[in-house]
C-alpha cells in the first residue's frame, strides 16, 4: 500500500472549540484524552474566531468544507451558533444560546450541553438536590442553569442579580421569582441549592461578596467558575460543611455529548480526567 493509499484509508475525525479567544480552553485536553483512550484517530483543536457574526459564518462554512464533525462554541459565539444552525434542540431554543454545532448533510444542528452538563455535575454530588434554589446572576449562563434545575426537579427558583430588571425578565421567562441583590443573603436560609453564575470571584474579576452564615449546611453550593477552581464561595461553603460543585465538573460533563456525537467513542468523566485538567490549571496559574 502506498503512502497516499494509506492516508486515504485513515478516517481522521476533526472537531474543535470556537471562541474569541480560544487558546485558554480546557476542552481540547478533555476530547483528546478521550480520543487516546478510545484509540480513535481524531483531533480536537482550539479555533479563534473574531466576535462578529460574519466572521463566525465564514469560519463555520470553512470548517464544514474541511470535513469537521462539529464544534463546541464559547463566548462570544453562543447566540451566533443558534442563528447559524438549520435546526436547534429544545434546550438551545429555550436558553437562547448554544454551545454545540454538529455538521451533517442536513445542515448544521445546534444544542446546549451546558444544561445537561450542569445537571449531571449536580446529580454526581446530590441525586436529589431539593425543591428550592437561589441563582446568582441573570445572564446566558443563568438561563442554562435554570433549565437544568427544572430538569432536576427543582420547583422554586429565586434569581438575584445586580441589575434587578434583568432578574425580573429572566424570572418572567422561566416562571421563577426575582429578588433584590441586597436580599441575596436573606434568601439563603430557605435554599437547598445555591448557584453562582456570575463572573464574580473569577480570577481577574471582583470578589463575590456574600455572607453564607445563614446557609443550610445540607445545601449544595455550585459555582460555574473554574479559575480559580476553589472559589472563595466554594471554600466558605465547604467550611460550613456544605457539599460543593465546581466549574470543572460542569465543563467535563458538558463535553460528553459532543465527543460521543463527533468521535463516536466512550466519554467517561472520572478522577483521572479531573487530575489531568487540574494539573493544567496549576501549570497555567504558575506560569
Amino acid at each position: 500500500m502506498t503512502n497516499g493509499d494509506q492516508s486515504q484509508s485513515l478516517d481522521v475525525k476533526l472537531a474543535g472549540v470556537v471562541g474569541w479567544p480560544a487558546a485558554h480552553s480546557l476542552s481540547p485536553l478533555i476530547h483528546n484524552l478521550w480520543a487516546r483512550r478510545a484509540r480513535i484517530a481524531g483531533h480536537y483543536i482550539p479555533i479563534p474566531v473574531a466576535p462578529d457574526y460574519d466572521a463566525f459564518t465564514r469560519a463555520m462554512d470553512a470548517l464544514r468544507t474541511l470535513g469537521f464533525q462539529g464544534v463546541n462554541v464559547t463566548i462570544p459565539h453562543k447566540e451566533h451558533a443558534l442563528r447559524y444552525a438549520a435546526a436547534a434542540s429544545a434546550n438551545a431554543q429555550q436558553a437562547g444560546a448554544a454551545n454545540m454545532l454538529t455538521f451533517s448533510d442536513d445542515g448544521p444542528y445546534t444544542d446546549n450541553s451546558d444544561i445537561s452538563g450542569f445537571a449531571a455535575a449536580v446529580r454526581e454530588k446530590k441525586p436529589d438536590p431539593g425543591r428550592r434554589a437561589l441563582v446568582l446572576g441573570a445572564g446566558g449562563a443563568a438561563r442554562g442553569v435554570i433549565l437544568a434545575l427544572r430538569d432536576l426537579g427543582v420547583e422554586e427558583i429565586s434569581i438575584a442579580n445586580r441589575t434587578r430588571d434583568k432578574a425580573d425578565a429572566l424570572a418572567k421567562r422561566f416562571n421563577a421569582q426575582a429578588i433584590d441583590w441586597t436580599r441575596r443573603e436573606t434568601a439563603l436560609a430557605a435554599a437547598d441549592l445555591l448557584v453562582n453564575t456570575t463572573s464574580l470571584g473569577m480570577s481577574g474579576q471582583p470578589p463575590l461578596v456574600l455572607d453564607i452564615s445563614a446557609l443550610n449546611p445540607l445545601a449544595l453550593v455550585a459555582d460555574i467558575v473554574y479559575s480559580p477552581l476553589k472559589t472563595p464561595l466554594l471554600q466558605a461553603a465547604a467550611a460550613c460543611g456544605a457539599q460543593t460543585v465546581d466549574g470543572l465538573a460542569m465543563l467535563m460533563h458538558q463535553a460528553v455529548p459532543g465527543f460521543r456525537g463527533w468521535f463516536g467513542g466512550a466519554a467517561v468523566v472520572d478522577q483521572a480526567l479531573r487530575d489531568h485538567l487540574e494539573q493544567e490549571l496549576a501549570r497555567k496559574a504558575a506560569s
